[in-house]
Parts: structure tokens; C-alpha cells; sequence
């Protein structure tokens, strides 16, 4: 396999589908929902899926599709080369703000993570990279992440999680909102991932993300350092949805030990 000639394809047809988004705000988009009332998505989502879809069996049919809006074929392993894709992370962004909202896309040849991709559509910013070579922010090598202290760190979390719930104590979240220099909290997990690998965050949690959320991100991140795991320590599962940290590696281990307890267990 041409990992290059891959590489270049999909940043045509990334860029391509954020051409398609930008230009879809000057007509109507159509909003349903999905679990719940805040769980969105729009027509634009689908047809961004369908998009993605149709160029990628056009350049290799034997490449599969793992899409959130489920508009490819079922998949239930990673063998060959999957792409997993989120067309639009952050509907709600997308929707109410018209910003804050990213296509990411990880490729994987027999469960392998070899080229990863965030690209934010509306600042069309592409944080990229390849598997063993390297990781880019347009064009430009992200640096591996330098060494931070817990009480410096700024940290991407849901406000949820600082109220009493039924995932995690949330009196150790508040120990450690208490602790950290700041929070913040974006709306698209793929965002927060971007940042993190870019030194932007320190690190990013969450209780309940899906493969397309995070499939790219996790690409960048081992290329800078960054360790992404579950709320256990252990890697995610890319065929269902699990809990998510993504951090410095110099609190990666403290956030994990200290800070989390999940209930239920």
C-alpha cells in the first residue's frame, strides 16, 4: 500500500467535503435528533457521509466505511483498511454556532491506526499524521509535548461531570477542577483532541465517546506523546463506545490514579 498517495487522497476529499459544508450554510439545513434531544444531526452530516463514501469505494472498493451516521456497510472488525469517520463532530456546533465543529477521519489496515485526521471546516485547519513518521498542523510538525504539572495544566471537560451523576465521583472531578490551572469545555471531542495534541489542552476526558470521535485523534496523539486510553488505563475499544482521557503523558497516569472513580464497576 501507498501510504503517501493515501495520505494525499484524503486530504483532497477532506477538503473538498469542508468546501461542501461551508457552502451548505447558504440553504436550508434540516435538524432530527437521535438518542435524545440533544443528540443531533442534519442532513448535512449524511450527506457528508455519502460523500466520503462514494470517493472512497471510487478510489479502492475494498476499503471500508465506519461512519457515525451508519450510511456504509456494517463493520464488526478491522481487518483490511477501515476508514472511521465522523463527517461533522460537533453537530450542536454546527447547528447553533456555525463553528467549533471538525471532520475527523482514522484509517487503519488490519487494526492498525496509520493515518489520522482533524480538519476544522470552518477555519480549514488540519491537524494530521502519518503512523511512525510524524504529525503536522498545516503542513507545519507538531512538536512532542513538553513535561506539565497538574496544577498548570488546563483541561477539557464536560461541566456535567463537577455535578452528582451516575458514571464518575464528582467530588474527585471538583478535587481536580480545583487543582488545574483552568478548564474548558468545546463541544466536539474531536476539537479537544486537536488541542491536546497541539498543546493547546493539557487534557481531555470523557465519560461515553464513540470510534468515530476519537479513531483520528488517537493517530496524532501517539506522534506527539499524548496517551489515549479509557477511564481505566487501558486502550479503547474502536468497535464500540467506551470512556476517554486523553493527556499529557506527565499526568496522563496522576489524572487516572487521583482524579477518577467510576461508579458501577
Amino acid at each position: 500500500m501507498d501510504i503517501r498517495k493515501l495520505d494525499e487522497f484524503a486530504k483532497e476529499i477532506i477538503f473538498e467535503a469542508g468546501k461542501n459544508i461551508r457552502t451548505a450554510f447558504s440553504y436550508n439545513i434540516e435538524i432530527e435528533t437521535k438518542s435524545n434531544p440533544n443528540d443531533l444531526v442534519t442532513n448535512i452530516d449524511r450527506e457528508t457521509e455519502l460523500f466520503f463514501i462514494e470517493k472512497i469505494k471510487a478510489f479502492n472498493p475494498d476499503h471500508r466505511i465506519l461512519g457515525e451516521e451508519g450510511m456504509g456497510e456494517k463493520v464488526d472488525n478491522l481487518e483490511g483498511v477501515v476508514w472511521i469517520i465522523d463527517p461533522i463532530d460537533g453537530t450542536m456546533n454546527f447547528v447553533k454556532q456555525h463553528r467549533h465543529f471538525m471532520i475527523t477521519i482514522g484509517i487503519y489496515v488490519d487494526g492498525i491506526g496509520v493515518l489520522g485526521y482533524i480538519f476544522d471546516v470552518m477555519r480549514e485547519d488540519l491537524f494530521n499524521a502519518i503512523a511512525g513518521v510524524g504529525a503536522w498542523y498545516n503542513d507545519s510538525p507538531l512538536r512532542r509535548l513538553q513535561p506539565v504539572k497538574i496544577e498548570e495544566a488546563v483541561i477539557g471537560i464536560n461541566a456535567n461531570w463537577v455535578t452528582p451523576n451516575s458514571r464518575i465521583n464528582h467530588e474527585k472531578i471538583i478535587e481536580l477542577v480545583r487543582t488545574v490551572r483552568g478548564t474548558r469545555s468545546y463541544g466536539s471531542a474531536a476539537m479537544e483532541i486537536a488541542f491536546v495534541v497541539s498543546g493547546k489542552l493539557d487534557a481531555y476526558m470523557s465519560m461515553r465517546l464513540a470510534p468515530w470521535d476519537i479513531g483520528g485523534g488517537v493517530i496524532i496523539a501517539k506522534e506527539v506523546g499524548a496517551i489515549a486510553t479509557n477511564l481505566e488505563g487501558k486502550d479503547f475499544d474502536y468497535l464500540s463506545k467506551d470512556t476517554f482521557l486523553i493527556a499529557n503523558p506527565s499526568i496522563h497516569q496522576l489524572i487516572l490514579n487521583k482524579y477518577i472513580e467510576e461508579k458501577n464497576k
